[in-house]
């Protein structure tokens, strides 16, 4: 079987070129324009698709944390009014959907409860994400399965077994598995780049992605000489800006440069076959004195 899974037009897997996605989530803070700007950024970098995240809001949030107060731009709230401030209704979607369409990049969404599955299928999104907190929510996996889309699960604060397990509930037919550690940033020392290959070796069918929270670009670009097929990191305008998720976020100018770092990176790689290049025999000429065939 073929390490490779269709999302939209391109093909994701072994010997193709990683799939980049810049994460929006919720960085948007519940401002379309906003999102039209980070989509703008997003596509002048050259990311393959942007994604949020999508919750039913009474749904998705912990019951002991809905009352909980919290601080936000919008005042002194509930966690449940505020889970409410960021989550766009179907017509800012539908909105972004056109939006999107008009840049010819693809978006898609973590879905995070069973009615949001409900609420995408009114747009044409190329695949589904089970995020890291649902990955043990196996009636989500179920109903995200049942559309038909590819999924891609993601592995943070998780075990091996966990992750078993949720591949076992989703199957390995056009699935995506992304290693991650769900730290907001990240550092370095948790980051756990070799298990990628872990994981590549433990599924030899199934495609391996990364999802990173770390501040800086270099340990994306490692992820994908691990042999990450799929990147996924957070966009932000100004790392600044208020909300959870924008210190271990990149800003535009940054994602473009690690767009840039990846497809060098892939570059570099070559094919593990030694060879002399056209490139060498200048120096081959000049430089070699003794030659033993």
């Amino acid at each position: 079987m073929i390490r490779e899974i269709k999302i939209g037009n391109r093909a994701v897997g072994d010997g193709h070129p990683a799939y980049i996605i810049a994460e929006i989530g919720i960085n948007h803070n519940g401002d379309l324009d906003t999102t039209k700007k980070m989509i703008d950024a997003a596509v002048h970098a050259g990311a393959d698709a942007v994604k949020f995240q999508k919750r039913t809001p009474d749904v998705a949030t912990p019951p002991e944390q809905k009352n909980q107060m919290r601080e936000t731009p919008w005042g002194y709230i509930t966690y449940l009014d505020y889970r409410y401030k960021v989550e766009f209704d179907e017509k800012q979607y539908a909105e972004i959907d056109r939006y999107c369409r008009a840049k010819k990049i693809d978006w898609m969404v973590s879905v995070w409860d069973e009615p949001s599955v409900d609420f995408m299928q009114k747009f044409d999104t190329p695949a589904y994400k089970v995020p890291s907190a649902s990955l043990t929510d196996f009636n989500l996996i179920r109903k995200a399965r049942a559309t038909n889309k590819p999924l891609i699960l993601s592995s943070g604060m998780s075990t091996m077994e966990q992750i078993q397990k949720g591949i076992e509930i989703a199957g390995e037919k056009d699935l995506l598995m992304m290693h991650c550690t769900s730290t907001y940033p990240c550092e370095p020392e948790e980051l756990n780049l070799k298990m990628i290959e872990t994981l590549r070796n433990k599924y030899p069918n199934i495609p391996i992605g990364y999802s990173g929270h770390e501040v800086g670009l270099v340990p994306t670009a490692i992820a994908v000489a691990f042999g990450a097929c799929m990147v996924e990191r957070h966009l932000t305008m100004d790392r600044a800006m208020w909300g959870s998720d924008q210190a271990a976020s990149v800003e535009p100018a940054g994602f473009e440069r690690l767009v840039k770092y990846i497809r060098t990176t892939e570059a570099a790689l070559g094919n593990g076959v030694k060879k002399v290049y056209d490139s060498e025999q200048g120096s081959l000429k000049k430089l070699r004195r003794v030659v033993n065939e």
